[in-house]
C-alpha cells in the first residue's frame, strides 16, 4: 500500500500552512497600516481557526484513503498489510 498522502490532503495541508503564514504576517500588516488592531484580532482568530480546520481535514482525508486502501486489499480492520 502506498503510504504517501493523497493530493487532496496535500492541498489542504498547504492551505493550512498558507493560513498560518498569513497569521504570522499580521504584525507587519499592522505596522504598515494595512490593518488596525481590531481588524488584526479578528483576522488572527479567523486564520487560526481556518488553519486548524484545514489540518484536521488533511488528516481525515489521509486516514480515509488509507482505510479504503486497506479494505480494498482484503483487511477489514483498517490496518495496513504487514503491520
Amino acid at each position: 500500500m502506498n503510504d504517501a498522502p493523497p493530493k487532496s490532503s496535500k492541498i489542504a495541508a498547504g492551505l493550512a500552512a498558507l493560513a498560518c503564514a498569513a497569521c504570522c504576517a499580521l504584525p507587519f500588516l499592522i505596522a504598515a497600516g494595512v490593518l488596525t488592531g481590531a481588524g488584526a484580532a479578528i483576522a488572527e482568530q479567523g486564520l487560526l481557526a481556518a488553519a486548524a480546520l484545514l489540518l484536521a481535514a488533511a488528516g481525515a482525508l489521509w486516514w480515509l484513503r488509507r482505510r479504503r486502501a486497506a479494505r480494498a486489499s482484503g483487511c477489514g480492520c483498517g490496518c495496513a498489510p504487514g503491520t
